[in-house]
């Protein structure tokens, strides 16, 4: 303690003593709660046999756990507003336990002092999560399992793509798969219905690959309502759809990285559509320091000040609570920044301008007394 409180006389402003005790702190408690959300998530990404199993058969085992681990990335990344506030509330009760706070405000330093490194190495951090290890897990993720176009907003059911499409002649129907190679080219486990008059209604086959303006079936099964399955060779479908436009209809936001949607958007895009998807995650990902220095400032405000209760209990549960709202709220701005009902931007950046306000609000009334 007497080393702590000389070091909190001598404080300057260049990184200290104290800096590093709080840094160590709140750092070992916020790796540990994102380790433990990261094994929990890949606990519940292992469970998708399906997707599995279908990637252990076409790449290999290896390769399907690879796929388990980075989407435990992806989605670890999307629960880190709620496990840095956890993290940061564990490492601060930890310091007040130990009475180490209490000392370091004796000595005159503000809790203003004590949050700033821990705010500007969050911040730097957070730029190399949002864009290093987003885009690492994306491009992996992509390689070996493509997400399916309106499964991240809950519009088509989980491992399914539809494409509607239209040939020479009036053709027109809808294809239905239930996996995809990157761009959607080669699609797995098609079903194909017919939505004008034809003799052959409904299509199954493990296989649909786009070529020359058709797509075709090595195998198939026919289906009719008045007569039984038959099978079918070389069946060639026509569509008006090229490559490209068969990879913007199948593309997913989650599939491409910050510097592909930049460049995207950079180049313009006339779908309202999708340039609200690609917006909203590019300003996402930008506004992550945002929304994590939001999460640290909830958790100083709500276990760091003063109180003659030793128990911290209620502060915590208020803490992690308005995290956890903080969190939905950030969530359902994401889907309707994607969807076009609210600007990207705002979306975006609402929620953690929010988090922020109420952090620096409570810290204030707390420390200060100026609200």
């Amino acid at each position: 303690m007497a080393g702590l409180a000389e070091a909190a006389c001598a404080d300057g402003g260049s990184m200290n003593h104290i800096d590093r005790l709080v840094l160590g702190r709140l750092a070992t408690r916020i790796g540990a709660t994102v380790f433990i959300f990261y094994g929990l998530i890949a606990l519940v990404e292992s469970l998708d046999t399906w997707r599995f199993t279908y990637v252990s058969e076409q790449r290999g085992f290896a390769m399907a756990l690879l796929m388990v681990a980075m989407s435990a990335v992806r989605w670890t990344i999307k629960t880190l507003p709620v496990t840095v506030l956890m993290g940061a509330i564990l490492g601060l009760a930890d310091l007040k336990a130990k009475h180490e706070l209490t000392v370091i405000k004796a000595s005159g330093i503000s809790i203003w002092r004590v949050l700033r490194a821990p705010a500007l190495v969050l911040i730097v951090i957070s730029f190399f999560i949002g864009i290093g290890a987003e885009t690492l897990s994306t491009q992996i993720n992509r390689e070996l399992a493509p997400t399916p176009p309106g499964q991240v907003a809950q519009l088509t059911p989980p491992g399914e793509t539809w494409l509607e499409q239209e040939g020479d002649g009036g053709t027109h129907y809808v294809i239905m798969a239930r996996s995809m190679s990157p761009g959607g080219t080669n699609l797995g486990d098609v079903t194909i219905f017919h939505l004008g008059e034809s003799e052959v209604p409904r299509l199954e086959a493990p296989e649909a690959i786009l070529e020359n303006g058709h797509w075709r079936l090595s195998t198939a099964s026919a289906r009719s309502p008045d007569g039984p399955a038959r099978t079918l060779r070389d069946v060639e479908i026509p569509t008006s759809s090229t490559a490209a436009e068969i990879r913007l209809k199948l593309a997913s936001t989650e599939d491409m990285t910050f510097f592909e949607i930049a460049t995207l958007l950079q180049r313009g895009v006339s779908d309202p559509a999708i340039r609200s998807a690609t917006t909203m995650r590019l300003v996402k990902l930008l506004a992550l320091p945002l929304v994590l220095t939001g999460s640290l400032l909830i958790a100083f405000a709500f276990t760091a000040g003063f109180s003659r209760n030793k128990q911290l209990g209620a502060s915590v549960l208020y803490g992690i609570t308005l995290g956890f709202v903080v969190f939905v709220i950030t969530e359902m701005a994401d889907r309707a920044g994607t969807t076009g009902v609210l600007d990207p931007v705002f979306a975006a950046v609402g929620p953690a301008v929010v988090a922020i306000v109420i952090g620096v609000t409570v810290l204030l009334h707390k420390e200060d007394g100026l609200i």
